[in-house]
């Protein structure tokens, strides 16, 4: 029971922090370094990667009808949009994939320190805040998904890869380079969600094959956890999502930017002293 409510809180964290510019990877960490799940680590592991995979069935369930190529209800020219907005979103992961997925095992083993989280969460804190000042008086050339070219899609997914160091945000990263590249707060953060679907079913994927490669199968007790976590990150997520945009229809990221600067600082402080 007691590693239940501890899914439960750790799904909470990612839920809320999945889709917002604050880093859930970092978060989750946090967290877990105060409540200890007694599972093993390649659960564990396993774990934080497969409840960031029911963040994303969020936006699966939000946004069905519009990324669905094939809804009946869809005209031919609705289908093809449809269809050049999946290739775009492939398009922009395969940064990722060509550069996150040789380094990621890498990342975690070395870099994913209460040091090089605080560090990121407080430089791309600053870069936030800088970045929407600049912005301030610019108006954005990109105003719908439609208008994302392929270029673009690519430029905006090199931002992405530069998640794969802890404590970033794969959608502040996503999110920051959108913006710096022209297009709207609302066009970079729905184009965000889109680009997490394919990045983190591959990524779970692969977590979760790891972990049966190694010979681990699940407990009970595990399955529970797992689902509990899985479950409960989806729910917050969708609730989140949904607050996401309607909060980037009148404000910036700016506070966002401060918050990552607070965090970074309260976790060297609480390190060093």
């Amino acid at each position: 029971m007691a590693d239940i409510i501890k899914a439960i809180i750790i799904g909470i964290v990612e839920g809320l922090t999945e889709f917002l510019p604050v880093s859930s990877t970092g978060h989750i960490d946090l967290v877990q370094s105060v409540i200890h799940m007694t599972q093993t680590q390649d659960f564990k592991y396993m774990f934080n990667y497969v409840i960031q995979l029911g963040a994303i069935m969020a936006v699966v369930f939000l946004y069905f009808h519009k990324l669905n190529p094939i809804a009946p209800s869809k005209t031919k020219a609705e289908k093809s949009a449809t269809w050049t907005l999946w290739f775009k979103v492939i398009v922009a992961v395969i940064p990722s994939v060509v550069i996150g997925l040789p380094l990621n095992d890498w990342m975690d083993a070395h870099l994913q320190t209460p040091p090089v989280i605080a560090t990121t969460l407080i430089v791309y804190g600053i870069l936030f805040i800088i970045i929407e000042r600049y912005n301030k008086h610019r108006q954005p050339v990109v105003n719908t998904l439609a208008d994302i070219s392929f270029q673009l899609a690519i430029l905006i997914g090199l931002f992405q890869a530069l998640s794969i160091v802890p404590g970033t945000s794969r959608s502040g990263a996503t999110i920051l380079g959108a913006i710096l590249l022209g297009t709207s707060r609302y066009v970079a953060t729905e184009f965000s969600f889109f680009l997490a679907i394919p990045t983190m079913f591959g990524v779970s994927l692969l977590k979760m094959g790891s972990f049966f490669l190694k010979g681990n199968t699940f407990s009970g007790t595990e399955i529970a956890v797992l689902a509990t976590g899985f479950l409960v990150s989806m729910v917050v997520a969708w609730i989140t999502i949904k607050w996401l945009l309607k909060f980037v229809q009148g404000h910036d990221f700016t506070g966002f930017g401060w918050y990552r600067i607070a965090l970074g600082i309260v976790v060297l402080l609480v390190m060093f002293l």
